[in-house]
């Protein structure tokens, strides 16, 4: 009997990989703890966007970290829950789905910013992550409360103590993690399609014949 070859999460590994690089290559040009320096290299800045029309930011601060605890809370829980959504969207839409919720968390961080005049310097892969997490609570919703080892309830209680954590802790961005969740969550509706189950066309019925 012939075993399915293990499935390989590539677009997980491949951005794990990028935001690991990019960490040490900025910590070793500078300080990723120095808010001026994450902002001079790419982090996003409401008056770098604003008056000088700096939008990428929206996208490269999504593969920059505060410090090493910051990029180790963020690729762990890429790398656990990464696999899941992957090879339920498949590597393409994935992928397409990991950059949007990023840019998307980014930008309603830089609205909010805009809207209330607190004005702060933000990175990281967190808009990104709580994204995939959004587009897993859509794929639980659609099988009914449950997909492989996740269920509903449990990815609500994750999100709603990150959340609270968010809320709680100082120095956190919560309106990238909620524009990401929002992002993740609309684009699990547009990209993911539950499978059928297969039809056995073996089965002897009324149209078809077996020799």
């Amino acid at each position: 009997m012939n075993r399915k070859p293990s499935y390989i999460p590539v677009a997980t590994i491949a951005f794990a990989a990028i935001n690991i690089i990019v960490f040490f290559v900025l910590e070793i040009m500078g300080n990723t703890e120095d808010a001026d320096y994450m902002m001079r290299i790419g982090a996003v800045f409401p008056d770098c966007i604003q008056n000088d029309g700096e939008y990428w930011r929206l996208l490269t601060a999504t593969f920059m970290h505060f410090g090493f605890e910051h990029l180790l809370n963020n690729m762990l829980i890429l790398l656990c829950a990464g696999p899941i959504l992957e090879k339920a969207l498949g590597h393409i839409k994935y992928t397409i789905l990991y950059l949007l919720a990023g840019v998307g968390g980014s930008t309603l961080s830089y609205l909010q910013m805009l809207k209330s005049g607190d004005y702060a310097v933000s990175a990281g892969a967190s808009g990104a992550i709580f994204g995939i997490i959004g587009a897993l609570l859509w794929i639980v919703i659609c099988h009914k409360g449950r997909y492989e080892t996740l269920t509903g309830k449990g990815l609500l209680f994750m999100i709603v103590i990150s959340l609270y954590y968010g809320v709680s802790t100082g120095g956190i961005d919560n309106w990238g993690h909620i524009g990401g969740l929002l992002m993740g969550f609309l684009m699990g509706i547009l990209l993911y399609r539950k499978k059928g189950k297969p039809v056995d066309f073996n089965r002897e019925n009324s149209y078809t014949y077996s020799e």
